[in-house]
């Protein structure tokens, strides 16, 4: 039986590996606030599962049917990002928090419903795909922010959505997915001063490194 318990954890496997995060138990305990003996517990119940495997080294991968109930879950979460973003018109920094709670509980028939009324266009508000990882973004020749040449005009392609207040910050400059910026200087103390539109705009390192963006 899968549990809500058990989406949560191999969604947040899935969703870690995909940010480039070395998935070891220390980093579920962050992602998903719970202790290291929690972890444990849950890693043992998911590899008897047979959805999760343990590596040698202490890595945690998905296996082939870990892999599927993750990416349904993540997949029925943007669809609930987009409901209420495209139908109640909610704020895309957000609707996250809103679709980590609402997720769990939404039937196939409403699965469905939605994918019957918004299509199948598996991006999130914030510009996520489900599943895919930095080295498919880099294929498509994304780049994170913080790695944009100087003077280089690039578009925003996805946000890290699991930090409201860096969604906050974005929203309120405009630096949106699909909003066009350029790079005018790295500074000395490790800020980015961008061009958004006719404002200029200082974005501190550790943002820069949760943006990726594309040539414009």
């Amino acid at each position: 039986m899968i549990t809500i318990s058990k989406e949560d954890y191999l969604k947040a496997i899935a969703a870690a590996a995909a940010e480039g995060e070395s998935v070891i138990p220390a980093t579920l305990a962050r992602w998903l606030c719970v202790t290291p003996p929690a972890v444990t517990a849950a890693l043992k119940r998911l590899a008897k599962d047979r959805l999760v495997r343990i590596t040698k080294t202490g890595h945690v991968q998905l296996t082939p049917a870990g892999r599927e109930v993750a990416e349904r879950t993540i997949v029925r979460h943007h669809l609930i990002e987009r409901m209420l973003t495209e139908l109640f018109g909610m704020p895309w920094y957000a609707v996250h928090d809103e679709a980590e709670r609402l997720e769990h509980v939404v039937s196939p028939a409403f699965e469905q419903k939605l994918v019957e009324k918004l299509g199948r266009n598996n991006v999130c508000p914030h510009g996520n795909v489900a599943m895919q990882t930095s080295a498919e973004r880099r294929r498509k020749g994304l780049c994170l922010l913080s790695e944009a040449a100087e003077q280089g005009r690039y578009r925003i392609s996805s946000v890290f959505e699991r930090d409201r207040n860096l969604l906050e910050l974005l929203d309120q400059v405009g630096m949106l997915p699909g909003s066009n910026i350029v790079v005018r200087a790295k500074n000395y103390d490790g800020t980015t001063t961008l061009g958004i539109g006719k404002r200029s705009f200082r974005l501190g390192a550790l943002a820069a490194k949760r943006i990726w963006v594309k040539k414009a």
